[in-house]
């Protein structure tokens, strides 16, 4: 049984940066490299923008990436995947974790005390 299209219930009140899947989470991020700190900085179009303070070179920016993802969801690296953007600023990750959409997005959500 695929996932229903519109009004599905799994992603109403989402954030556009999210997708439910059968098989875990998505989420379309807009990665700044290089920043002062490392933090979640807000909405950018229909992605979330993450700042990190490692530079792009190496793949130092994605492996800083991964690892506060991890910290911010309380899972283990393993279960992030990076599926697109290993060389670009639009990067889409795969959550493979037991972890709902909203949960992602509550605890992905931008606070003061980053």
């Amino acid at each position: 049984m695929g996932v229903a299209k519109g009004n599905d219930f799994r992603t109403v009140g989402l954030p556009a940066w999210i997708e439910a899947r059968s098989d875990g989470v998505v989420v379309a991020l807009h990665v700044q490299p290089g920043a002062r700190r490392t933090a979640i900085v807000g909405p950018h179009g229909d992605r979330l923008k993450v700042a990190v303070s490692s530079p792009p070179a190496d793949g130092r920016a994605n492996t800083a990436l991964m690892e506060y993802l991890a910290e911010r969801l309380a899972i283990p690296k393993s279960c992030l995947r990076l599926l697109s953007g290993a060389s670009s600023r639009d990067k889409r990750v795969a959550i493979d974790a037991a972890l709902s959409a909203s949960t992602v997005a509550a605890a992905l959500a931008p606070t003061s005390r980053q």
